[in-house]
């Protein structure tokens, strides 16, 4: 019998499950599985992506300067700062890499992303579920979760799947518990779709124990492309670059990145696009009987009576060619995650509800 055997927590990883994108017998689907900006990247981003063509024979730049000034011009952080990954996920595994290990613990909250699961078990450390409350971040939850093992605490702020978020004196509150040991990483993956709020840039200027991440992958239009980014205190940062590969971005991502970020006249059509249809779509499905928490993000968390009727509504969205997100992995059996698409999208799959609930 072999030998060979995984690290520990390795075989307890069940691989990541993407939003679906394909139906049977379908040719033209409406695919809200995803959360992406129905929109697609920015003209910019576009013609950008299409010069580096020209490069494709040359290694890219080691340290994404150009990329992290962007960022930087743009969300008013420290370009010196920054670390680019291949998409969020990416600094979440840095992360969990360099900070927890084996007979560490790492926090996440019962509805919160996958990926913190499993970049934690990866990196052999034990990770720590905490109950939400009513679907929203349960901030006494997890400091009542913390102890002398806490390495890192995961928060999505929007929240995925649930589109929920809990205000900032409350993230401070969180932060100010932490253990000493302990880190707080926010993932603003959806901080792009709320008004004026700065992701959690604030907390980490004014704190040692605070890691940001983001990404291009929604707003941006670039999730075919995997780039994402993070900012944190200098000795975080330089510690995740320590374990980063020096190539993980190539000449095309760091440029449609840059062009991407720096059309900000973009970015806020699409914001103010996903604000109006997000607020249409919520108020259609409640109409219909299908109730949802307040969206800060580009979906919506549509409640039904029950696992069944979720599981019926998603065959009959599917049935007429749309695919939404069952989210029973995330402890909701009784919801379906819609993303909001362009204003046809949501049109019609308001009308697809309406009519699974008979209302048609």
């Amino acid at each position: 019998m072999s030998q060979i055997r995984p690290q520990p927590g390795i075989l307890e990883i069940a691989p990541y499950q993407g939003g679906q994108s394909h139906l049977d017998g379908v040719a033209e689907v409406v695919k809200l599985s995803s959360n992406e900006n129905p929109f697609g990247p920015s003209d910019k981003a576009k013609e950008a992506f299409a010069r580096t063509a020209h490069q494709l024979h040359r290694y890219p730049p080691t340290d994404h300067a150009k990329l992290r000034q962007a960022i930087g011009d743009v969300h008013g952080v420290d370009p010196g700062r920054v670390i680019c990954g291949v998409g969020s996920d990416e600094i979440i595994t840095f992360l969990c890499q360099a900070y927890a290990g084996p007979g560490d613990e790492v926090i996440h909250t019962e509805h919160g992303f996958s990926m913190y699961r499993i970049s934690t078990l990866a990196a052999g450390a034990t990770p720590v579920e905490v109950p939400e409350r009513e679907r929203v971040v349960d901030v006494d939850a997890i400091l009542d979760a913390c102890n002398e093992r806490t390495r890192l605490v995961f928060i999505a702020n929007p929240a995925n799947p649930t589109g929920t978020m809990v205000g900032g004196n409350e993230v401070a509150r969180l932060a100010d518990g932490l253990p000493p040991q302990a880190i707080l990483v926010l993932d603003g993956a959806y901080a792009e779709f709320v008004e004026g709020y700065d992701g959690g840039a604030a907390l980490v200027e004014a704190r040692d124990n605070v890691v940001m991440t983001r990404t291009f992958s929604k707003i941006y239009g670039l999730g075919g492309l995997r780039i994402g980014w993070g900012y944190g205190p200098a000795e975080i940062i330089d510690v995740l670059n320590r374990v980063r590969g020096p190539f993980n971005l190539s000449q095309t991502q760091l440029e449609t990145a840059e062009a991407a970020v720096r059309d900000v006249d973009y970015t806020e059509r699409c914001r103010a696009d996903n604000a109006r249809l997000r607020a249409w779509l919520a108020e259609a499905l409640a109409e219909a009987g299908v109730p949802s928490d307040t969206s800060t993000a580009n979906f919506i968390l549509a409640r039904f009576a029950s696992p069944a009727e979720a599981e019926a509504c998603d065959g009959w969205l599917k049935s007429q060619g749309i695919i939404v997100r069952r989210v029973n992995g995330y402890k909701l059996p009784h919801c379906l995650r819609i993303t909001v698409g362009d204003e046809a999208s949501c049109r019609r799959v308001a009308h697809a509800v309406r009519a699974f609930k008979g209302q048609a």
